[in-house]
């Protein structure tokens, strides 16, 4: 049975790094990297998300994301941010910005990632589940 999921690493600096490095070590497997917009109390935030191919023969489709972590800043660009775009084009890929509700906006975080992955279908950026 192929799924996808969502896993969080975090939203510090180091996070990010090993969000890098996910996509370094696997970029033969990275379908699509996503810079997430959304906005609390007046003030835009950020999300950085990176989804794969399965590994092997396993049905199991990760995006990996640091949740809202980063305040959004169009000039200078958050190092954060420079630092993941940076690697997703080494890889290959132009992260898609996607903008969206805050999570807070969800009772449970298990919903908000239920919401993010029909917006995500509905605009053809993830892969149907057959």
């Amino acid at each position: 049975m192929k799924q996808q999921r969502f896993i969080e690493l975090g939203e510090g600096y180091s996070d990010i790094f090993e969000l890098c490095e996910l996509i370094k070590t696997n970029a033969g497997r990275l379908q699509r990297t996503f810079v997430f917009t959304s906005e609390i109390a007046g003030k835009k935030v950020v999300s950085l998300a990176a989804s794969f191919s399965p590994a092997g023969e396993g049905g199991f489709y990760p995006i990996y994301i640091c949740r809202e972590g980063i305040p959004f800043r169009t000039e200078p660009v958050s190092k954060r941010q420079l630092v993941f775009e940076e690697a997703a084009s080494a890889a290959g890929s132009r992260p898609v910005t996607v903008g969206l509700k805050h999570s807070s906006e969800f009772p449970e975080t298990n919903l908000f990632y239920q919401y993010v992955t029909g917006v995500l279908r509905l605009n053809h950026l993830l892969p149907p589940l057959d």
